[in-house]
């Protein structure tokens, strides 16, 4: 019992330093173009090369836990994550400052590579629970985020953030190594070098041309050219899974209708959530003399999103007994439903803060329902020695939700924006077509959750985990 409560409380935390480290730095990016001498536009890429580091390797990480022990991939992982965060410490520059940032953002395969460590050492009766932690976790972590970061940039010196964080990681990982018993291997093969190398290079030159192609332009040559070079990489990275002997993720599993529709459930349910988190606090900092905006500082709209997170983490939690007794699908479109109905509460009071951080509650509410479902459906469809790779895959799912939610959020906004003295503001209609178009992901995500079948109790994660653990 000690050792399974040391991987879920290992795996929780981890979960929510991941999360946290994704939105860390988004306080300091007004004050990052003075200290790192560099421009706003090469800033932006402190945040663009975490966001894009974890999501191509989330799937790597987790084949090579596949493969060769998920304990000893954490520990690599959580090496890395600590090595980043050690760099952006002492950074001058821009160079390594996003040298740090790419190594920080490797910490998102943390998530489904813990999980999966979650079903090869933990009993069945334990699984869900612990799978709800993990998902609250990492609603903490995103909740804290933002205003952590703002109050310390604020009242400290900006670097204690990435000291702390490489502390944490650190304590983290001798944590592991002393307590954590090592789960054998469950995959047999070698890794695929070859496969490794088209996927990555696909889907950056992909994920670059959606979170780049409003700055960029939508019909340049940079931007056409990479979705060019993304879909034909990607295309020949197919044909090479499908013919190698073994493949970094298998191209017929992903294809089963329960694994297939489950993820394109995540892209739709990343893109509602990230369409709020974009919305909600622009709109509160936004001038009041605007006639739509709340003018609230930076801090005051980070506490106000703490509430949100809070409901993400209780959600979650809750979610583990309804998973367990109405099954994991049920507790999606129960989810689903409540991140609508959030969007239908901004719609409706996108003149007060009380009335838009309700409707971040409730989506946030149903995400933590959703986030704790969806692990529990891949590793219902996929055998125990693909959960590691499953579950990296649906991460980048969840990724490319987020990438074409910011893409279309900035291309509303970039529209529908009026000059204001040197700059330009976003016109309320820009708002309320955001909230429209996040409530479409919404109902979409439900459409698609609905054609999940339900698999037979034989094939639960909750009856063919291992527990390896004395």
């Amino acid at each position: 019992m000690p050792a399974e409560r040391a991987v879920v409380a290992v795996v929780a935390v981890a979960a929510g330093v991941a999360a946290m480290n994704q939105t860390l730095v988004v306080p300091l990016l007004g004050a990052l173009p003075t200290v790192l001498g560099a421009g706003v536009a090469g800033t932006s890429w402190v945040v663009t090369a975490a966001l894009l580091s974890g999501a191509v390797t989330s799937p790597v990480v987790g084949r090579l836990g596949d493969l060769y022990g998920k304990k000893r991939l954490v520990l690599v992982v959580l090496g890395l994550v600590t090595a980043g965060s050690l760099l952006c410490a002492v950074a001058g520059s821009l160079a390594p400052m996003v040298a740090g940032r790419t190594l920080q953002g490797v910490g998102v395969g943390l998530v489904p590579l813990g999980i999966s460590l979650l079903r090869d050492v933990l009993p069945a009766a334990r699984l869900s629970a612990a799978v709800g932690l993990t998902s609250s976790a990492q609603g903490i972590g995103a909740a804290i985020g933002i205003p952590v970061a703002a109050a310390v940039a604020q009242f400290a010196q900006w670097r204690v953030l990435f000291w702390a964080t490489a502390v944490v990681t650190a304590v983290l990982a001798l944590v592991v190594a002393r307590l954590v018993a090592p789960a054998p291997p469950l995959a047999a093969g070698r890794f695929d070098v070859v496969g490794t190398a088209g996927l990555v290079v696909g889907l950056t030159a992909l994920l670059l041309a959606i979170s780049y192609g409003g700055d960029w332009g939508w019909l340049s040559t940079t931007t056409l050219g990479l979705v060019v070079a993304g879909f034909a990489v990607l295309a020949l990275w197919g044909v090479w899974e499908r013919r190698v002997t073994s493949p970094l993720i298998d191209l017929a599993t992903a294809a089963r209708r329960p694994v297939l529709l489950v993820n394109a459930t995540s892209v739709l349910v990343g893109f509602a959530l990230y369409a709020q988190i974009l919305l909600v606090p622009q709109l509160m900092q936004l001038p009041a003399d605007t006639g739509y905006g709340l003018g609230l500082p930076m801090v005051q709209v980070g506490l106000l999103m703490l509430p949100a997170g809070l409901a993400m983490m209780a959600a979650a939690a809750f979610g583990a007994p309804i998973a367990a007794q109405r099954g994991p699908r049920f507790s999606l479109l129960l989810g689903i439903v409540l991140i609508g109905l959030g969007y239908v509460v901004c719609l409706a009071g996108m003149d007060s803060a009380g009335w838009l951080v309700a409707g971040t509650v409730i989506t946030n509410g149903g995400v933590g329902f959703a986030f704790g479902a969806i692990p529990l459906l891949i590793m219902t469809a996929v055998a125990p020695e693909e959960t590691g790779v499953a579950n990296g895959v649906n991460a980048l799912m969840r990724a490319i939700g987020t990438a074409l939610s910011g893409a279309v959020v900035g291309a509303v906004v970039a529209g529908l924006s009026v000059p204001r003295g040197a700059a330009t503001v976003p016109q309320r209609d820009a708002f309320v077509l955001i909230a429209v178009v996040g409530l479409a992901g919404a109902v979409l995500a439900l459409v698609t959750a609905a054609a999940v079948p339900h698999l037979p109790r034989r094939d639960s994660p909750l009856r063919t985990n291992r527990k390896t653990i004395p």
